[in-house]
C-alpha cells in the first residue's frame, strides 16, 4: 500500500511556529503537500499482514532461541533441530515451520520493561509503552490504537467495502479483565476490529469474553429479502434511543449492528467468511483446532484486502494460568508440547505454504509475536515466569528476506547481545512493509496529532 504523505516533527515545529492551527495542519497533512521519506528496500511490498500472537508470553528458550550448551536448568527438555538456513535451529515441536526456514526472518534480540501480560501486550499489539509496567488499567479509548486500528486508519478508502479496516480472531484477550490495546483506542468505535470467530464445536481449552464479538452467519430461516426488512426496520427506529439511555450510548450499539448487518447482507463478505468453501484437505492442512481455523480465516480475510488480521493463538482468557495458553508457570514443557506448539507449528506453517503456493507470501506479510519471553531459570514447578529482557519473533513475506537470523541473544538467552529491539521497532517494521511511513500522525481525542510510531524498521527487507 503506497505511503501516505506525512509530516515529520521536525515540520510540525516549523509550521506551528509560523501560527498555523492543528486543523490546518492536519489538512496540510491530508491533502498531499506535506513531505513524504524516499522510500528503501522492500517499503510497501505488502499489501496486508496477520498478525499471530502468542498470548501468555510464549519460551523464546522453547521455540525460536533454544540454548542447547546451557545448563539442563536453563536449556530445559527440548531439543534444537537443523533447519536449511545456517545458524537458524528452531525447537524440536516446530518441525513444520522448520521445514519453512527460507522463508523465515527469526529475530533474537527483542525486549521491552514491563513485566506484566496486559501492559507487555499492550506494549507489543500498539507499538507504545504502557502508562504502567506492572499494574492492569481499565480499557479507555484514551489508550492507544491496536496495531489492526492504526493500519485501518492510515489506509483509509483502501479498504473495499464493507469490510471493516481490521479484523480479530477468534476472541478478545483478557486477564484479570479485558486487555488493552485490542481495539480502536482514542481513533474511536469506528476503527475496533470486529472480533469474528470460526465454526463452533472446535476443540478449545479455555474461556474467553464474547463482549464485542459480531456474529455474521446468517441464520438458515432467514433469507437476504427478510434480512433487507429487518435492516430497514432498524433504520426506522435508529432515532428512538431506549429509556434511560443517551446518544453517546447508544451510539456504539448502533454502529456495532450496523456493520454486522452489512457484512450479513454482502454476497462476498460471506463467502469469505464461509471456511466451508474452502478444500477439506486445505482446513485439514491448517488443522482441525481453533487456532488452525482461525488462521485460515485470516488468509481469507487478507484476501479480501483487510489490511491487518490479528489471530490470539491461545485461550482468550489466562484463567489463572491454566487452560490453552502460553502463560506456563508449571508444567512448561508438557505443555508446550502437548497443546500450545502442534497447533501453532501446523497452522502457521501451512499459511506461510499455502500464501506460497497462490503467489501472495510477497505481498502478505505474515509476523508471529507475543508479549514478553519467560525466564531462563526453570523454576520449581517446571514451568518457566514472565521475562520481558529477552525474547524472540518471526516475520515471513511481505518484502522480507527469508532465511535469516536478526540479533543474538546471551548463551543464557538472559537479555539481546546483538541489535538489541523493542516492540516500536516490530511495529516500525511492520509499517514499513504496508507502505506507511512511521511517522504517520494520528489525532488524540483532543485533536491532538501524535506520531504513531517511534520506531524504526528492522532491516530485514
Amino acid at each position: 500500500m503506497g505511503a501516505n504523505p506525512l509530516l515529520t516533527r521536525r515540520d510540525v515545529l516549523r509550521l506551528g511556529a509560523g501560527g498555523l492551527s492543528i486543523p490546518a495542519l492536519l489538512a496540510l497533512q491530508n491533502s498531499g503537500l506535506a513531505r513524504t521519506r524516499p522510500a528503501s528496500a522492500g517499503f510497501g511490498k505488502a499489501k496486508s499482514c496477520i498478525v499471530l500472537f502468542a498470548w501468555g508470553g510464549m519460551s523464546h528458550l522453547d521455540t525460536f532461541d533454544l540454548k542447547p550448551d546451557a545448563p539442563s536448568d536453563i536449556r530445559g527438555e527440548f531439543r534444537p533441530i537443523r533447519t536449511a538456513v545456517a545458524g537458524m535451529e528452531l525447537s524440536e515441536h516446530l518441525p513444520h515451520l522448520a521445514r519453512q526456514a527460507r522463508r523465515l526472518a527469526v529475530v533474537r534480540s527483542v525486549h521491552h520493561g514491563a513485566p506484566g501480560h496486559r501492559p507487555a501486550a499492550y506494549w507489543n499489539l500498539t507499538g507504545h509503552a504502557p502508562p504502567f509496567a506492572l499494574e492492569n488499567w481499565r480499557v479507555s479509548r484514551k489508550d492507544w490504537p491496536s496495531l489492526g486500528a492504526q493500519v485501518a486508519r492510515a489506509c483509509g478508502p483502501k479498504v473495499p467495502a464493507p469490510f471493516p479496516g481490521t479484523v480479530s480472531l477468534p476472541y478478545p484477550l483478557g486477564d484479570a479483565g479485558r486487555a488493552n490495546g485490542l481495539d480502536g483506542g482514542f481513533l474511536g468505535i469506528s476503527y475496533d476490529p470486529i472480533i469474528c470467530r470460526p465454526p463452533e464445536g472446535l476443540p478449545y481449552d479455555g474461556k474467553s469474553e464474547e463482549a464485542g464479538t459480531i456474529e455474521i452467519q446468517l441464520s438458515p430461516d432467514v433469507s437476504p429479502a427478510r434480512l433487507q426488512s429487518r435492516r430497514a426496520l432498524l433504520r426506522g427506529l435508529e432515532g428512538a434511543s431506549p429509556a434511560g439511555l443517551s446518544g453517546s450510548e447508544t451510539a456504539p450499539m448502533t454502529e456495532w449492528r450496523g456493520r454486522a448487518l452489512e457484512l450479513m447482507a454482502d454476497a462476498r463478505a460471506a463467502e469469505t467468511f464461509d471456511l466451508r468453501r474452502e478444500p477439506r484437505q486445505l482446513r485439514e492442512a491448517y488443522g482441525n483446532h481453533i487456532c488452525g481455523q482461525s488462521i485460515l480465516q485470516a488468509r481469507k480475510l487478507s484476501e479480501a484486502g483487510i489490511p491487518l488480521v490479528t489471530v490470539f493463538c491461545a485461550a482468550g482468557d489466562l484463567n489463572g494460568s491454566v487452560g490453552s495458553h502460553f502463560d506456563t508457570h508449571a508444567d512448561n514443557f508438557n505443555r508446550l508440547k502437548k497443546d500450545m506448539l502442534p497447533p501453532l507449528d501446523q497452522a502457521s506453517a501451512a499459511l506461510v505454504a499455502d500464501l506460497a503456493e497462490r503467489g501472495r507470501l510477497e505481498e502478505t506479510l505474515v509476523v508471529w509475536l507475543t508479549e514478553f519471553g519467560r525466564t531462563p531459570k526453570i523454576n520449581r514447578g517446571g514451568g518457566r515466569d514472565h521475562y520481558p529482557s529477552c525474547y524472540s519473533v518471526a516475520f515471513a513475506g511481505g518484502g522480507i528476506q527469508g532465511g535469516q537470523v536478526y540479533g543474538k541473544s546471551t548463551s543464557m538467552g538472559t537479555e539481546p547481545l546483538e541489535n538489541p529491539c523493542g516492540p516500536e521497532d516490530l511495529q516500525a517494521t511492520i509499517f514499513h512493509a504496508l507502505g506507511i511511513d512511521p511517522a504517520f500522525t494520528v489525532q488524540d481525542q483532543d485533536g491532538r496529532p501524535l506520531q504513531a510510531c517511534d520506531g524504526k524498521p528492522l532491516p530485514l527487507f
